[in-house]
């Protein structure tokens, strides 16, 4: 095995998150295989994320504070505007900054871009002959949504290998005009020692108590399964914005004698052993990494099958249950079926611990060094 130089190049170095979460074990896997890793962020955090101590890998931060984002020039006279001068001096200072890490670096190194905001300043930086990676880890249909979907075809059109989570969304990608598109699924982020027992009557969710992650939608699916469970409780884990909202919607719908609100949790494991199924109602996932977590923990899920990832991670009638996207009746009929039948419980929670191992961290970093000896040829 080659060891080599590997640049993680991302918004943030420990940005609150799933992609922060995902390129953290990344790093820490890669790291833990002799290679020396680097993650640079062109900004500081808005909120951190703790790296633990001691972490295994040099960090680097571009900005002192988040820098403006560059605005389309509409007339001649804006090239004279003082600070919009200053700007793109300090964004090339930024490139330059990271030009002279990609000098120093030895042959062989891989830069891989986590994120395409970060990847503007890679756009201008000098990449010295190393091969970049650009990646999205969104759905195709989300990015398609969202003003990312020009900047991925602009920014990465380019770069080496374009990674995205799932052969479905490196299609779609393709026939959008890109032709440098493959697929990574995220590593497993635990291997649990022990699943959960499956005893507790408890139904899980965590996430970010947002509009994307859909907890509104969850309450209502709540107030159709609950009256024919009784016993159970929904604990939902997270915090948010939408917080004194969504409390609000759970007393009109008169949920507050079923429905914990257990906050935000660093200990996902314990949580997820602690109850016996897990309900994922986002409106939008890129690869969600709970899931994953869940299946690990012999959870059985029932989700919304809202993105390619979803689907990929869970086989439907197999190791879980999906309901069409947005379809609140169909996602509390698959939650009462869980909570009714123990067995059936046990049966899905057992082959989703089994089949998850396929993403294994071993088997995921595996992939990634075959591709860095693939694209040095």
């Amino acid at each position: 095995m080659t060891q080599r130089e590997i640049f993680f190049v991302a918004n943030e170095v420990n940005e609150l998150g799933g992609v922060g979460r995902w390129q953290t074990q990344m790093a820490r896997l890669l790291a833990e295989r002799g290679h020396r890793v680097r993650i640079i962020g062109v900004s500081p955090p808005e909120v951190a994320m703790d790296l633990g101590p001691n972490p295994p890998f040099e960090t680097l931060t571009l900005y002192d504070r988040r820098p403006p984002g560059r605005h389309p020039r509409h007339a001649l006279v804006d090239r004279w505007d003082p600070a919009l001068r200053r700007q793109e001096a300090d964004r090339r200072a930024a490139a330059e900054r990271l030009s002279r890490v990609f000098r120093a670096a030895r042959s062989g190194a891989v830069i891989i871009v986590t994120q395409v905001w970060a990847m503007e300043w890679v756009a201008l930086a000098d990449t010295a002959g190393h091969p970049v990676i650009g990646m999205s880890h969104e759905s195709f249909d989300a990015s398609r949504r969202s003003s990312r979907f020009e900047r991925v075809r602009t920014y990465y059109k380019d770069v080496d290998r374009l990674l995205v989570l799932t052969q479905e969304d490196a299609d779609l990608w393709v026939g959008a005009g890109l032709n440098n598109v493959g697929f990574m699924p995220n590593p497993l982020p635990v291997t649990p020692g022990s699943p959960s027992p499956r005893t507790e009557k408890v139904v899980a969710s965590i996430g970010r108590l947002s509009h994307a992650k859909g907890v509104d939608l969850l309450l209502d699916v709540w107030a159709e399964a609950a009256p024919l469970q009784p016993g159970w409780i929904l604990r939902v884990y997270g915090a948010g914005d939408h917080e004194a909202v969504l409390r609000q919607q759970c007393t009109e719908l008169g949920l507050d004698d079923s429905v914990e609100w257990a906050g935000q949790t660093d200990d996902v494991t314990g949580a997820l052993r602690r109850s016996s199924v897990f309900v994922q109602s986002s409106r939008g996932e890129g690869f969600p990494l709970v899931l994953l977590e869940a299946m690990a923990c012999g959870v059985p899920c029932a989700a919304f099958d809202c993105s390619p990832g979803v689907r990929e991670i869970v086989t439907d009638g197999e190791d879980g249950l999906l309901a069409r996207h947005g379809n609140t009746s169909e996602l509390a009929r698959h939650l009462v079926r869980l909570m009714a039948d123990e067995n059936l419980r046990d049966t899905m929670g057992e082959r989703a611990r089994q089949n998850v191992r396929r993403f294994a961290p071993d088997v995921i970093t595996r992939r990634w060094e075959e591709l860095f000896d693939f694209l040095e040829r």
